[in-house]
This record gives structure tokens, sequence and C-alpha cells, in this order.
């Protein structure tokens, strides 16, 4: 396990704001925080975004973080990003400096977005597509994803790493979403796929000595058709399906990262 001393850093530096009058407090050094991976961490399904490329959001789970600890934020997070992506483009405000990094990634790798919409075409059985996505998560993405954590690692020696999952996206005990075309065991056989990701990406960062962070609890009962429902359905435009919307990354996302800093 790597060590923790970023974030005793910073729960240190919290208390002693807090007793500090205002000239001592704004003396104190900002913790440099980078935000890194997919759609997950940008804030896509939110609906509002500081850019259109990437969907960045200030309603996303980093920003809350940031603004609510003041934290130096670099939001390199991007829609649609894979592990290829976040090591091209994503790790250039990574030093000796930084002293948090938190990431999503893995879900565009093996196709989970394209499984799930797979599922809404009338008489096909995506049974197959779950499968395909299945089978990139156990037999390339552990390797994909030791890739991004050890250049991580290497980047950024001092920082405290949170590796978050993904949720399930159905409640499996209605079909409201997709005009119906969704069934209940489709539902129940894409959470079973979601479980089984969420467990790669678990021992993949056990593996770097990073602390993985397990959202699955924090969307129960806040699934696609539940209430309040945190993760959007089908909507339009349809990228912003099947992501977390204001509500998933302020009551689900943020809270289980936060307490764990």
């Amino acid at each position: 396990m790597r060590t923790n001393r970023r974030t005793a850093a910073i729960a240190v530096a919290s208390l002693a704001l807090s007793l500090l009058p205002a000239t001592a407090a704004h003396a104190q050094e900002p913790v440099d925080y980078a935000a890194l991976g997919d759609s997950y961490s940008s804030g896509t399904g939110t609906g509002s975004y500081t850019d259109s490329g990437c969907q960045r959001s200030d309603l996303a789970y980093p920003s809350l973080i940031a603004a609510d600890h003041g934290l130096n934020l670099d939001f390199a997070a991007c829609s649609g990003a894979t592990t290829d992506d976040l090591l091209a483009d994503q790790l250039d405000g990574l030093d000796e400096g930084t002293d948090l990094v938190s990431v999503t990634i893995g879900g565009n790798d093996i196709g989970w977005v394209d499984a799930v919409i797979s599922c809404m075409a009338p008489t096909h059985d995506c049974t197959g597509d779950i499968e395909e996505a299945e089978r990139k998560a156990t037999e390339e993405l552990p390797g994909r994803l030791a890739a991004v954590y050890g250049e991580i690692d290497s980047r950024a020696p001092g920082a405290d790493v949170y590796v978050l999952g993904y949720p399930r996206l159905f409640g499996a005990h209605d079909t409201c979403d997709a005009f119906g075309l969704i069934s209940i065991a489709e539902q129940e056989r894409m959470n079973q796929g979601a479980d089984l990701l969420s467990g790669v990406i678990e021992s993949a960062a056990a593996s770097a000595g990073f602390t993985y962070v397990d959202v699955r609890d924090r969307f129960d009962d806040h699934a696609v058709c539940d209430t309040p429902e945190w993760i959007n359905g089908l909507t339009f435009p349809i990228g912003e399906s099947y992501h977390p919307n204001a509500a998933g990354h302020s009551g689900g996302y943020y809270p289980a990262l936060a307490d764990r800093l």
C-alpha cells in the first residue's frame, strides 16, 4: 500500500485552517489535485459543461471535491477516454508536487456502454455483446490498467491515488427504460457484468498500491428508473445515456471519495 502522507497532510491542513486566522490560512500551500479518467469523472450526464469536447462539468465530483476542500484542481478527465487516451493526453499535469489523484478508467476499453446500448435493439439478444465486454475485462483490461497505474505512480510518486469504480446501472425491477426494450433479465445480466468490471479494477488498483473506491452501494435504489434516479436512462443527446446525473455526482461519487480522504 502506498503511503498516505499526502492524505494525512490534507487532514492536518484542514484542521489547521479551521484554527488559524484568515491571514495565516491564506499562507497555507494549496493541495494539488489531478482528476483523470473518462466520462464518469468528466461529468457527462450532468447536462452542464465547461467545454463541449471532453464534457467537463462543474457539477462533476472532481469539481465538487476541489471546491469544497479548497484544492488546486487539474481537471484532465475526458468523455470517451480509454486507457490509451489517458496515457497520451492526461498525464502532463502530474509531477512530484501532485498530492492527490482520482481516476475512473476502463469502461471504454471494453466497450461497456456499447454493450448496454445493444440491449435496446428489438429482437436482438445482447448476451454475446455483454460476454465480449466481460472477456475484454478479464483478459485485456488488467494489463491496460497496470500500464496506466504504473505511469501515474512514476509521474506522481508522492500522491495518494484513488481509483473509483462504476455503479450498477439498473435496479432490475422495472422495464421503464428504453421504451421497455431492456428486459429485467437483461438488466440483471448487465449488473453482473458491472460487478465483474468492478472486481477487475479493484484487483488492479490493489496491485498498484492504490486505494479503490467502490461506488455501487452508494447508487443502490438510485439506478435507472429508480426514484430518485441518479443514473440517466436513455436520453437525448444519447451520449448522456447511462451516466450519473448531477445528483449521482453529488450524492454518489462525491461522498464516496470524500469519505476516504
